[in-house]
């Protein structure tokens, strides 16, 4: 599905599966795959016919990050061709603000921008025994993709500094007991295990209310707690009076699956 270069994609049972296909370099980012999976966030994003989106890597690994086939000068004046930033800002899709939830299935090592952008995903499921580091301060960097200010909400604090600072090697079990990963599993349950989450957000979950969940939650992380509280009861409200909370009540007592008739397109709460 899809006329892309660097990605493979498919869609089944309203879950669309993106895999990094660049094997022959560790699936590394290039500019070419940064537009791509830019492109295949929006348009999966714009399709009620997907309720969920896993992005994992084709091969062993997840991602190499950056290419540095450039050699010394691959970060030279630039923000990165590879990076999110380096598209024009009308054209970038950020995560946080799409309405379908976005679950990373780290198949295998990654490093760099290879970790660093999928903690502006939704969910990370990683592979036990892989490697992953924020690697930066041994290229003689900073983080990017806004590592630096994600990092320590998941981690905390002392954990994200202990990271980011020395770039050290760390496997998918130590990132999961630090709260960096939601599971850490062998390499070849990671993918299965996010799909398998995906088709339960599909057929269980409102699109709409998970859409206005994730802007609840991303949104509080700069929020103080009263405007957070009060911004999540109008929405609580808004949804309420919906199609959908008719619905998922009704769907319960009668015990079936449910039937949402909102789009998560056309239908969302306008206080946000």
């Amino acid at each position: 599905m899809g006329d892309y270069q660097t990605l493979l994609t498919d869609v089944s049972g309203k879950v669309a599966t993106i895999w990094l296909n660049r094997p022959e370099r560790r699936n590394a980012f290039s500019g070419e795959l940064n537009r791509e999976l830019n492109e295949a966030f929006a348009r999966f994003d714009a399709d009620d016919g997907v309720r969920a989106i896993v992005v994992t890597g084709a091969g062993r690994y997840f991602s190499a990050g950056a290419d540095l086939g450039g050699g010394a000068g691959t970060f030279a004046g630039r923000s990165g061709a590879d990076a999110p930033e380096s598209l024009p800002p009308a054209e970038r899709v950020e995560p946080s603000r799409m309405r379908t939830p976005v679950i990373a299935a780290l198949n295998g090592s990654a490093v760099g921008l290879g970790i660093t952008l999928p903690l502006g995903w939704d969910m990370r499921f990683a592979a036990a025994d892989a490697k992953y580091g924020f690697v930066f301060t041994r290229r003689g960097l900073v983080p990017e993709a806004g590592s630096s200010w994600m990092l320590p909400r998941l981690v905390g604090v002392s954990l994200a500094m202990e990271l980011l600072l020395s770039g050290r090697i760390f496997s998918g079990a130590e990132g999961a007991a630090m709260g960096l990963f939601s599971r850490a599993l062998p390499a070849d349950e990671v993918l299965p295990a996010a799909q398998e989450l995906a088709r339960d957000v599909a057929a269980n979950t409102s699109a709409v209310s998970v859409a206005a969940t994730k802007a609840l939650v991303y949104g509080g992380l700069g929020q103080d707690r009263a405007e957070s509280r009060a911004i999540e009861q109008q929405v609580f409200d808004w949804m309420g009076s919906q199609a959908d909370a008719a619905e998922g009540v009704t769907a319960f007592l009668e015990k079936r699956a449910p039937q949402w008739p909102l789009s998560k397109v056309k239908d969302y709460p306008p206080m946000l």
